[in-house]
């Protein structure tokens, strides 16, 4: 039996001012992605690149869910979200790339 990870993520640009949320398979590559800006759109125009938060499902339907929840929040709770598990708004995804 396969086991699968999904993975719903919240990348933020340097100041933290903006946010992002999407649902991968692929957390690594896909924040690698962000970071070279591969393709245009939201996070390249923002610069959102930096990997503040993530959780890992085994389902799709569970990630897609818990990333529709996520983007329905208020920015409020995203923030809390956040300060929970990164307090300090590491790059969570820094030892990826050093």
């Amino acid at each position: 039996m396969n086991i699968h990870r999904y993975f719903v993520y919240i990348v933020a640009n340097k100041v933290n001012t903006v946010f992002y949320i999407g649902v991968t398979s692929n957390l690594e590559q896909r924040i690698w992605e962000h970071k070279q800006k591969i393709y245009e759109g939201f996070t390249a125009k923002y610069d959102c690149s930096k990997l503040v938060y993530y959780e890992e499902y085994q389902w799709i339907d569970d990630a897609i869910a818990r990333e529709k929840q996520l983007k329905a929040g208020s920015r409020k709770k995203k923030i809390d979200l956040i300060l929970t598990e990164n307090p300090s708004w590491s790059d969570l995804s820094s030892e990826w790339y050093n």
